[in-house]
């Protein structure tokens, strides 16, 4: 009896491995369709993958997302502040600019000057609340600076010094409403005669038409000024050098009592955007008694 069940057993165990050899024939030989089994497994399996894949698709799609939008943002914050810098810069690049421009401007209007000995300086305050009238540079009597003194940028003339100190000075403005700061000037004339010449004092300022205004007791029309003549210190009030910038004839008009003309004037420099400054220092000798350009 133990000897059929061993018999039977071997028997079983050879037509399995039999069965096996073929189905793995069957299974590996070149075929256009594929069994029902075989087809519901992968169909299963496929069915299972797209399962499970799709939604970690997603996942991962969502993490690249975050990642991507990560990555922008960062450097959306790189690419302002390198344009903060870049505005920054570009302001610099016109400030120096523009600085070395007014420097060039002022060192070829040194080059000029000969009667009179140029002092080179820079603004460093000026008072909200004055400041149409008063401005600080950083030059004093430790750099030989007096008060008096004119003072001018490579346009024109825009004032004088009004008091000083070891290390700076205060300027005081044409466009300052004082009356008793009067310089003398003249319109140059078109021709070489001296009689065209017509003299006055600069004896104040419009601040709304922004004008100088000249006081000359000379007859406007005999004298024949005329709109754009050049109007220059004259070098008679003893304190200015004669030759200075100050502008040009805008019109011309009699005062109330129609005993002198009222030349109005557009001042050659801007007395609003005032950086650097000459200081002229007068070489020819001054008279101890000055009345027209001290007024201080």
């Amino acid at each position: 009896m133990p000897q059929f069940f061993m018999n039977k057993r071997l028997i079983i165990l050879l037509v399995s491995i039999i069965i096996l050899v073929a189905l793995i024939g069957f299974s590996i030989r070149s075929r256009d369709k594929l069994t029902w089994p075989e087809q519901f497994i992968k169909d299963t399996s496929g069915w299972v993958q797209t399962l499970v894949s799709r939604p970690a698709h997603y996942v991962a799609g969502f993490i690249d997302n975050v990642r991507d939008l990560q990555s922008t943002y960062e450097e959306n914050k790189k690419l302002k502040s390198k344009l903060e810098e870049l505005g920054k810069l570009e302001y610099q690049v016109q400030g120096l600019q523009k600085e070395n421009t007014t420097l060039h401007e002022t060192l070829k209007e040194k080059e000029s000057l000969s009667s009179y000995n140029p002092m080179n300086a820079t603004v460093i305050r000026r008072n909200p609340d004055r400041w149409r009238e008063l401005l600080t540079i950083n030059k004093g009597s430790s750099n030989g600076v007096e008060k008096n003194m004119a003072v001018m940028t490579a346009s024109g003339l825009i004032g004088k010094v009004k008091s000083v100190s070891t290390g700076t000075a205060t300027v005081q403005l044409l466009s300052s409403e004082d009356p008793t700061n009067r310089i003398s000037a003249v319109i140059q004339a078109d021709s070489k005669k001296k009689g065209d010449k017509v003299f006055g004092l600069i004896v104040d300022y419009d601040k709304e038409s922004k004008y100088l205004i000249m006081e000359s007791t000379e007859d406007s029309k005999k004298a024949k000024i005329k709109k754009g003549q050049l109007i220059t210190t004259s070098g008679l009030g003893g304190v200015f050098p004669e030759g200075l910038p100050v502008g040009k004839v805008v019109k011309v008009e009699p005062d109330k009592d129609g005993l002198t003309n009222n030349i109005f004037i557009q001042p050659a420099a801007d007395f609003y955007d005032i950086e650097h400054v000459i200081i002229i220092k007068r070489t020819a000798t001054q008279p101890d008694d000055i009345e027209e350009e001290k007024g201080l």
